[in-house]
This record gives structure tokens, sequence and C-alpha cells, in this order.
């Protein structure tokens, strides 16, 4: 009886990002759920694409955490769309709680909708929110060991974005060693190396979200 109830939660949380996948798919809006685990740096990759995209295209967040209001109001200075869900303990976000809060965005006006999930490496990842694109976020500062810890979430993602990179010469992170690791789990996964700090890498993961958003192809990942 147990397992039938997971796979009924499961099935149920499929339907619900199906839908709000034909829903933006026909509204033309390109939703990025990222994923990372906590002090990554979700938020600050997101401000400084804001910051770089603002002007030519409409842009929404959902922001994602377990309480507070944080983030949110750190992304509310720059641009108006922005839904915070605050999921009260648990550790990843849904279809259903996605398909509330793109309501509450009438996001079928955004151009990029980006998704902020609850910073967790393990339970978001067995979640489809209808999303285009799914981004696993990963830096410097973690270690170069997370690909091998948390090998499901780098299989299940589009591309590998790694954050903090002019921390550096200051660590003992082997580029090598993570790089490797990643495309053994993910050989069609890109990888991108920035520093939100610096603006390092930037233009390269703008642009691969230009790419993104000329294609509006959705991704290809199984649940």
């Amino acid at each position: 009886m147990e397992i039938k109830v997971i796979e009924n939660v499961m099935a149920y949380n499929k339907l619900e990002a199906d839908s709000n996948r034909e829903f933006l798919k026909h509204n033309n809006t390109v939703m990025i759920n990222i994923l990372s685990a906590p002090g990554a740096g979700k938020t600050s990759l997101i401000i400084e694409t804001i910051k770089q995209l603002r002007g030519n295209f409409k842009i929404g967040v959902i922001e994602g955490d377990i309480a507070s209001t944080h983030d949110a109001e750190k992304i509310k200075n720059l641009i108006e769309d922005v839904v915070q869900i605050n999921t009260g303990g648990t550790c990843h976000l849904n279809a259903s709680m996605l398909a509330e809060a793109i309501r509450q965005l009438n996001a079928g006006s955004l151009d990029l909708l980006f998704v902020e999930n609850v910073g967790n490496l393990i339970c978001p990842v067995g979640f489809d929110l209808g999303e285009t694109r799914r981004i696993l976020l990963s830096s410097v500062s973690e270690g170069d060991d997370k690909p091998v810890k948390y090998p499901k979430a780098f299989i299940k993602t589009d591309m590998v974005v790694l954050n903090k990179t002019d921390m550096l010469p200051y660590s003992e992170f082997d580029m090598g060693f993570f790089s490797d690791s990643v495309k053994k789990l993910n050989p069609d996964a890109q990888i991108i190396k920035l520093s939100c700090r610096t603006g390092e890498g930037i233009s390269e993961w703008i642009h691969w979200l230009n790419d993104v958003m000329k294609s509006g192809k959705k991704p290809d990942l199984k649940f």
C-alpha cells in the first residue's frame, strides 16, 4: 500500500508538471529550474542574470524556501514579478506549488521565469516542475566531489554551472576531477564556469540562455 501511495503522488505530480509545461509553451515562456546545495549562489546568479537581461526580456522569479522571504526581497528590488513559496519544512518544490505560483504571477506574460528551488541536492531531483531547462548549480567552495556524492542530481540536469571560480586560487578544488566526474554521469551536459562576484563567465551563461529562449525546447529528462 505504501508503494502505491508513492506512485500516485508521483503520477499526480507528472500530470501537473505536464500542464505547467503546456501552459508555458503556449505562452512562449521559458522556465529555468535551478537546483543546488545551500549557499552555492542561486540567488546571486539570478540577480546577475536579471541585471543583464531585464532591458530585453520580461523576467519573473519563483523563490522556494523552507522559511523567510529574504531572497525574494532582494530580487523584488530589481523586478516586480516575484512570488515566494515557503514550504514549511518540505525539502523540495512540486508541480502543484508551481502551478499556483504561475497563476499568481500571470506567467503567460513573461519571457523568462526562474525557479529557485529549495537548497537541496536530494529531494528536488525527482520532481518535474514543468521546466524548460533544469540547471545544476555547484560552487568551488563546496568542493570538487559533489558529482560523486550526489550523482542523480548531475544525471538529471540539462546543464551544470560551476560558480565562485574566483576562489580557485585559494582552494584545492580539482577542476579536472570535477569535469570528468560530471561527464561520466552526464556526457551531454555542458559545464559553464563563472563567478557572480567578478562577472567572469557570465557572458557564456547569458549566451546559453539566449539560445534556449530562441529554441524554446523542453528537456528530455526522465523521471
